[in-house]
C-alpha cells in the first residue's frame, strides 16, 4: 500500500520511501564490498580451500619465528665454533677446525666452572621443586577456583620487571645492611652482619627467586587438572594424608614435575647476570667463562662459541635422560 513501509523478510532494510534517495550500493560499507568482491572470494578460496592449506597458513608465522629467532642463532653459533677466527681479519683465510672444542678438554681450568654450573643447576632445580610444590598444591587444591586467578596474578607481580632489577632486589635484601641482617640483629641472633653476598648462598637465592615461576606454573597446571575425587576415594579406603600424596597425587603430577624441572634446569645453566652480580671468585659459573671469550679480541669468539655449544648439548642430554626416567616412572605408576 502507498505510504506504508515495506520490508523484505529477514533483510531488515526499509523501503526506498522511508530510506530516502540512498541506494543499496551507497549503503554498503567498504568491508562489505571487499568481502563480496569476486577477486577477494577467489583469493580466500584458493588460500583456505582445504584443511591442509589452512594448517600451512596457521603455522607459517611460528615456523618463521622459530627459524629466525631460535634455530638461526644456534646454527650461527655452531658455525662460529667450527672456524679458527671470527670475524675474520682482512687477508686471513678462514679454516674449519675442532681445536676450539679440544681446548676445553686440554685445559683443566675450564672443567670446574662447567661442573659447578651443572651441579648448581641440578641442586637448585630440586630445591625450587621442594619450595614451589606446596605453593602450587595449596593454590590448586585449597583456594577457591574463583580466587585462583587473583593469587596467580599476585605471584606473577615480581616477574613483571626484568632480571637485573630482581637481582638488585636480592642484593639489597642480603646486603650487610639488608632486611635479612637487620631482622636477625633485631631478633638478637647476631651482633654483626652475616656476609651473605658473593657466596654460593646468594647465587642460590637469586636463581631460585628468578626461576620459581617456571616451576610453579607447570605444577599448578598438573595439580589443578587432578580430580579431587581420586584423593577422596583413597581417603574412603583408609589411606592417610601422606599415603594419599605418595600413592595418588605425586604419581599423577609427574608430568608437571618433569616439565618444571626441565625448564628450571635449562634456564639455570644459562644465567649470566645473576651470578656476576651475586657471586664471587669461588662461585664462577660456565656462563661467565663463555662471556670472557667474547669480551676480548675476535679470535677468541670461536672458543666461546664452542664452549657454549658444549654446555647446550650437555644440558639437553641431561634433560633427555631425566625426562626418560620420569616417563618410566609414569609407566610404572600406571601399572
Amino acid at each position: 500500500m502507498p505510504g506504508k513501509a515495506e520490508t523484505r523478510p529477514g533483510s531488515g532494510i526499509l523501503s526506498d520511501e522511508q530510506d530516502g534517495p540512498r541506494t543499496a550500493g551507497s549503503r554498503r560499507t567498504f568491508w562489505g564490498a571487499l568481502v563480496a568482491a569476486p577477486l577477494y572470494q577467489q583469493v580466500v578460496g584458493t588460500l583456505l580451500g582445504s584443511p591442509r592449506r589452512q594448517f600451512a597458513i596457521l603455522v607459517t608465522l611460528p615456523v618463521i619465528w622459530l627459524l629466525t629467532q631460535h634455530l638461526g642463532p644456534m646454527l650461527q653459533m655452531l658455525y662460529v665454533s667450527l672456524v679458527d677466527s671470527y670475524p675474520t681479519a682482512p687477508g686471513h683465510e678462514r679454516h674449519f677446525t675442532l681445536d676450539n672444542y679440544a681446548r676445553f678438554f686440554r685445559e683443566a681450568i675450564f672443567v670446574m666452572p662447567f661442573l659447578r654450573t651443572l651441579v648448581f643447576a641440578a641442586v637448585l632445580t630440586f630445591v625450587t621443586l621442594i619450595i614451589t610444590y606446596p605453593v602450587a598444591y595449596f593454590l590448586a587444591r585449597h583456594v577457591r577456583r574463583d580466587n585462583q586467578l587473583v593469587f596467580l596474578l599476585l605471584l606473577l607481580i615480581p616477574f613483571w620487571v626484568g632480571e637485573i632489577v630482581r637481582t638488585f632486589a636480592i642484593m639489597i635484601l642480603l646486603g650487610n645492611n639488608g632486611a635479612v641482617n637487620l631482622a636477625l640483629k633485631w631478633l638478637g641472633f647476631i651482633d654483626r652482619p652475616v656476609p651473605f653476598m658473593y657466596t654460593g648462598f646468594s647465587i642460590s637465592v637469586g636463581i631460585i627467586y628468578l626461576t620459581a615461576l617456571y616451576m610453579l606454573l607447570p605444577l599448578y597446571s598438573a595439580l589443578e587438572k587432578l580430580p579431587k575425587s581420586y584423593t577422596e576415594a583413597a581417603a574412603d579406603l583408609g589411606a592417610g594424608a601422606w599415603t594419599r600424596f605418595r600413592k595418588v597425587t605425586l604419581p599423577l603430577t609427574l608430568e608437571g614435575i618433569a616439565s618444571g624441572c626441565t625448564l628450571v634446569f635449562l634456564i639455570s645453566t644459562g644465567y649470566y647476570a645473576t651470578p656476576v652480580l651475586l657471586g664471587g671468585p669461588s662461585t664462577t659459573v660456565f656462563a661467565e667463562t663463555i662471556a670472557g671469550f667474547f669480551h676480548v679480541a675476535g679470535d677468541q669468539w670461536p672458543t666461546g662459541a664452542a664452549f657454549a655449544c658444549l654446555m647446550f648439548v650437555t644440558a639437553l642430554a641431561l634433560t633427555a635422560v631425566f625426562n626418560r626416567f620420569m616417563t618410566q616412572l609414569q609407566h610404572r605408576g600406571r601399572k
